[in-house]
């Protein structure tokens, strides 16, 4: 059995959430005189790859240490959308369905492509990450309760779409953005699309039925594009933790890993080693065709 990381690089210059704490690091001891290096770090729950846990927004949910093995770690699939989801789209399960087969009680990890917009990545763009990622509408919140979703993983910073979040108030310039786009492809202002009682859905209508999901998952997730696979989410036994920063990865036979890491040698990599998504021809012809990597 191998491993493939999911997880982005985390450093002191790893983007949070928007208004979240990022990373801060000190040494409060070095190997002189002290005979040891010692950090000290202060930093939020909703920094690098992460798991929204049930009490971040469900107040007599289950914390992170209540979280058994059996839920995080499990078969699941990866769903590339990246060829059909833009700045600000929406994507939806039968986009998903259209892709991938999805059992009942899958781990649902869904691939944007805007994980090449990280910090980490040649590419970084962090408020394309952040503010203009594709997201979805109550119709998949609901067909991931069908389908008794187990935990949803996605590439960007939020499952929910961003301007279904107090974003849209908050970077005014995007929201115009987004308005004129919502009209155009949707025929419906953002305010009629996103009314009030559809706000942070993929929190609000799914916390409380046990889904959960796990932001800003990147690493090597080029390489399982549209493929079922065995997925663990690896928090910290966090008890009270309404999140927690996380180890993801994908578990593959020795086969299956030995074909991967052959398919990386031929792919640009990122400073640390990762599927470098602007540098990947192979893997994102169809996405580039469409203008979305310039």
């Amino acid at each position: 059995m191998k491993i493939l990381d999911l997880t982005i690089p985390f450093g002191v210059a790893t983007p949070p959430w928007p208004t979240y704490e990022p990373l801060q690091l000190k040494y409060f001891k070095r190997l002189a005189p002290n005979g040891a290096n010692g950090q000290l770090l202060t930093h939020s729950n909703h920094v690098g790859t992460h798991l929204d846990g049930e009490i971040h927004f469900h107040t007599p949910g289950k914390d992170i240490a209540s979280l058994n093995f059996d839920y995080l770690v499990h078969e699941g699939v990866v769903a590339d959308v990246s060829d059909v989801c833009g700045d600000y789209d929406v994507y939806t399960s039968q986009m998903i369905e259209e892709r991938v087969e999805v059992k009942e009680g899958d781990i649902l990890v869904i691939h944007t492509g805007y994980h090449h917009y990280g910090w980490d990545q040649p590419t970084a763009d962090e408020i394309r990450y952040m503010v203009k990622h594709p997201g979805p509408d109550r119709e998949f919140a609901l067909w991931c309760r069908k389908k008794k979703i187990r935990w949803i993983g996605v590439d960007c910073g939020s499952a929910d779409h961003p301007m279904n979040t107090i974003l849209r108030d908050w970077m005014p310039r995007q929201a115009r953005e987004a308005e004129a786009h919502f009209r155009v492809k949707y025929g419906k202002p953002l305010a009629e699309f996103f009314d009030d009682s559809k706000y942070q859905l993929m929190h609000l209508e799914l916390f409380n039925h046990g889904i959960i999901h796990a932001e800003c998952l990147g690493g090597d997730i080029d390489l399982l594009l549209n493929e079922r696979v065995e997925i663990g989410c690896f928090p910290w036994r966090f008890v009270d933790g309404e999140s927690s920063i996380s180890r993801i990865v994908a578990f593959l036979d020795d086969k299956a890993y030995a074909a991967k890491i052959k398919k990386k040698e031929t792919c640009g990599l990122t400073r640390f080693g990762d599927v470098a998504g602007a540098e990947n021809p192979a893997l994102h012809e169809r996405a580039r065709k469409k203008g979305r990597r310039g």
